[in-house]
């Protein structure tokens, strides 16, 4: 197997929302703004000290970590590990993409806000700069392979790998906490374009 060069670091998401200021407002009370906790790989994303509840047909998930800064629409990225404790069936889906995508009830501290779509699967994603897509020979929406030694005892191709392009991105790669944990990999883990198999 031939791969390209440099390494990219892995970032591994767990279950996580990103919510509207209106949605914010209607779950934390208004005026409320984010309180960030941690930055993400990612210019300008940040872990927030706030958390909520997900109440899907069959069940509930507790704790679950909003992300900030606020966006125009509330989106749920969840693992399909998660979605059997929900009841619900989202499908794979680039950030930003809500058609067919399911909704759920939010239960915040303040208040519940109840969406009709917006919960996903995220696609597994490589983000990077228009310089790093000089280097790696790839474009905006381009679709690659990516090598994961993890552990180096489970090996790993995943296959249909996004790349997004944009000046204000690290390079990162995300796969989501199922993902990695087939593959054992962790965040920071190295992971490599393929080029030839």
């Amino acid at each position: 197997m031939k791969l390209k060069q440099p390494a990219i670091k892995t970032g591994v998401s767990n279950r996580h929302l990103h919510l509207s200021a209106a949605d914010i407002e209607s779950l934390f009370g208004k005026g409320h703004e984010l309180t960030p906790v941690k930055d993400l790989g990612q210019p300008g994303q940040f872990a927030c000290d706030e958390k909520v509840i997900l109440v899907g047909p069959k069940g509930a998930i507790t704790g679950v970590r909003v992300l900030g800064p606020a966006r125009k629409a509330t989106q749920i990225e969840v693992s399909r590990t998660d979605s059997f404790t929900l009841g619900i069936k989202p499908p794979i889906k680039d950030s930003g993409d809500h058609t067919d995508t399911p909704g759920l009830t939010i239960v915040g501290p303040k208040g519940t806000v109840v969406l009709n779509s917006g919960v996903m699967l995220a696609k597994r994603h490589i983000h990077m700069t228009p310089e790093d897509a000089e280097i790696f020979g790839v474009k905006d929406k381009d679709i690659v392979m990516v090598y994961a030694k993890g552990s180096g005892t489970r090996k790993v191709v995943f296959d249909d790998v996004l790349v997004r392009v944009h000046s204000s991105y690290a390079l990162e790669f995300h796969v989501d906490v199922d993902e990695a944990n087939a593959a054992i990999l962790n965040n920071d883990d190295p992971v490599y374009i393929v080029e030839e198999l």
